[in-house]
C-alpha cells in the first residue's frame, strides 16, 4: 500500500526545492511558504533585525543546555516558515536533525517579531502552526515591543525562560 506524505513532509520536500534555485537564494528577503507552497516575500527593516538579536542575546544569557538562533526554518501543515528567533534545548536540536532539513519539529520556544506588514491573525496562525509542530511557547513581539507569551494560552511571562523581559 502506498504511503501518503504527510503536508508537513511536503512542504520540506518544496522547501528544498526552493533552496536549490540559485536565483531564489539571492533574495534580499525572508523567505517562507504558504499552505500551497508558494513562496511568501517578507521584507524586514533594521529594528526588526535588531529585536532578534536582543531576543537571541538574552535567551542565550537566561538557558542554558540549548541554544537561540534567528531565522529556522520549520516544515508545518501550513508551509515552511522561518521564526524569527527559537531557542531548543541540546536534545530538542538533536531530535529537530533527525526530522530533516527543514525540521518539522518545532523548537521549545519559537518567537515571532511582528513587523509592518505582518497582522495578529498572521501571528495567531503561525502560533497554531509552531505549537502543532511541538512549541511550547510562543512568543510575538508586537509593534509596541510587547512580548506575548502564548502556551495553550496566553500566559504573564515563559515557563522556560522565567525573567525573559515583557518588553524588548
Amino acid at each position: 500500500m502506498p504511503t501518503t506524505a504527510t503536508p508537513a513532509k511536503e512542504h520540506q520536500e518544496r522547501w528544498n526545492e526552493i533552496t536549490a534555485d540559485p536565483l531564489l537564494r539571492k533574495l534580499p528577503y525572508k523567505v517562507e511558504t504558504n499552505h500551497r507552497g508558494q513562496i511568501v516575500l517578507s521584507p524586514q527593516k533594521n529594528r526588526h533585525t535588531f529585536q532578534q538579536k536582543a531576543i537571541q542575546k538574552t535567551l542565550d544569557d537566561l538557558l542554558s543546555g540549548g541554544e537561540a538562533f534567528q531565522e529556522l526554518a520549520i516544515a508545518t501543515s501550513g508551509g515552511t516558515k522561518q521564526a524569527d528567533v527559537v531557542w531548543a534545548s541540546s536534545s530538542r536540536i538533536a531530535e529537530m536533525k533527525e526530522t530533516g532539513d527543514p525540521t518539522t519539529l518545532a523548537p521549545e520556544i519559537c518567537v515571532e517579531v511582528m513587523s509592518e506588514s505582518n497582522d495578529w491573525e498572521e501571528m495567531e496562525e503561525k502560533a497554531d502552526l509552531y505549537r502543532k509542530a511541538g512549541a511550547e511557547e510562543v512568543w510575538i513581539v508586537d509593534g509596541e515591543e510587547k512580548v506575548h507569551f502564548i502556551a495553550e494560552e496566553e500566559m504573564e511571562g515563559s515557563e522556560i525562560a522565567p525573567g525573559f523581559p515583557r518588553s524588548v
